[in-house]
């Protein structure tokens, strides 16, 4: 149980005096940052996701029995 405890102690201790937690403007622009590159990412998965169905249609289009 002391191995625990200490772990807990330390581990509030750490947080509390040794982490430079960031500032509210420095927090305003990690979180742009953030959102800016999750915008870009998914807008750039729609793009893949679109091609590949379009070009996925295409090809099972040729397949396709008509009767």
């Amino acid at each position: 149980m002391n191995k625990l405890t200490a772990y807990i102690k330390d581990s509030y201790t750490e947080l509390v005096e040794k982490v430079t937690w960031p500032n509210w403007d420095e927090l305003q622009q990690s979180t742009m940052i953030v959102l800016g590159a999750t915008a870009v990412i998914t807008f750039i998965v729609w793009i893949m996701d679109f091609v590949a169905n379009g070009s996925l249609k295409f090809i099972y289009s040729l397949f396709a029995t008509k009767g």
